[in-house]
């Protein structure tokens, strides 16, 4: 059987497997993730010479992704020095050209012949069987806004919740740590993750943003980190992609009807998911009178919005309190 070929580049005492999508150093694997790892591949395409960032959002971040570009972009690049042992300051490998893009300084060494398997030994990537999704942060600054957050907060955890490759804590259990200022791990720890979701929401107006990162509880290690911002109409679509990037980053194979239910989510009418979240706040709040008040806004919801699938599972999930004594729908 013929060897298998590989391009591998090499600088120092790195090398770049560009077919495995790997770095070692003095042959041992680097952890690296798949956008900083491209980032780093495009830059060594082109050793000495300034790849631009229109060049990098068009090859890594096509138009039709609702990423904050240049979050993305500085994450990648500071992973991608993190791994070299590099600096921003004093770069040896990886040059910022103020807002034109980078350049990579060292020379590079591309060898022509096949190459043996790579030998030393490195840890796997962290395994990960379970996750928490600690409350998201309102950035609004409004505490009128918290219920918008929750909402978020739990949606997520529900999207998550679907994959059945983890175990992800309830809501319930994760709320309690709402402006917590336990450690991380320490959380983590109580709650029996392995790794742990935090960010933030900024809702204004008819726009909503998430921030994200993925943190691997036991080494602190950050493990993926982005931002997104969409219309409200489209966070259903938001979500979806959250849980995906998630999934993606743990190297999860995600089943048919997994990828099916996340496929499936479709733009919302604002209002009515923004009532729909307010219902989900009162029934949380686990009292008569705020779980009526709740009721009576998924009916809303699903007036302003017939199509809002949640306001009807909303419904359906707390049915008994349509036939209890204390609810009488409002007449029309």
């Amino acid at each position: 059987m013929a060897a298998h070929v590989r391009r591998v580049i090499r600088f120092g005492p790195f090398e770049v497997d560009l077919g495995a999508g790997e770095v070692r150093k003095h042959g041992r694997r680097m952890r690296l993730q798949e956008k900083p790892f491209r980032v780093l591949e495009a830059l060594l395409e082109y050793p000495g010479e300034v790849v631009g960032r229109d060049e990098l959002r068009a090859r890594l971040w096509p138009v039709d992704t609702f990423v904050d570009f240049d979050t993305g972009l500085n994450s990648a690049v500071n992973k991608v020095r993190r791994v070299l042992g590099d600096s921003a300051a004093n770069p040896v490998y990886v040059e910022t050209l103020g807002r034109r893009g980078y350049r990579f300084l060292a020379p590079v060494e591309a060898p022509p012949s096949p190459l043996p398997p790579a030998t030393g030994w490195a840890p796997a990537a962290p395994r990960i069987t379970s996750l928490a999704v600690l409350p998201l942060a309102n950035l609004s600054g409004d505490e009128r806004e918290d219920y918008f957050c929750d909402g978020m907060t739990e949606a997520l955890i529900t999207d998550l919740a679907k994959i059945r490759s983890w175990r992800v804590v309830s809501r319930t259990s994760v709320m309690q740590f709402k402006d917590t200022r336990k450690p991380l791990r320490q959380i983590a720890h109580e709650l029996a993750a392995d790794a742990v979701v935090e960010g933030s929401v900024l809702h204004a107006g008819s726009s909503v943003r998430i921030s994200a990162q993925l943190i691997h509880a036991e080494s602190d290690e950050l493990l993926w980190a982005e931002t997104y911002q969409r219309e409200l109409r489209d966070v259903l679509v938001l979500q979806s992609e959250v849980a995906r990037a998630i999934a993606q980053e743990i190297n999860v194979a995600l089943l048919p009807d997994e990828e099916a239910h996340l496929a499936s989510a479709r733009p919302v009418k604002a209002e009515a998911f923004d009532t729909y979240l307010k219902a989900r706040h009162l029934w949380n709040k686990e009292n008569g009178e705020d779980r009526k008040r709740a009721v009576e806004c998924l009916l809303q919801a699903i007036e302003l919005d017939s199509d809002l699938a949640l306001g009807y599972l909303g419904l359906d999930a707390n049915a008994h309190w349509l036939r209890s004594p204390i609810w009488k729908r409002p007449r029309s």
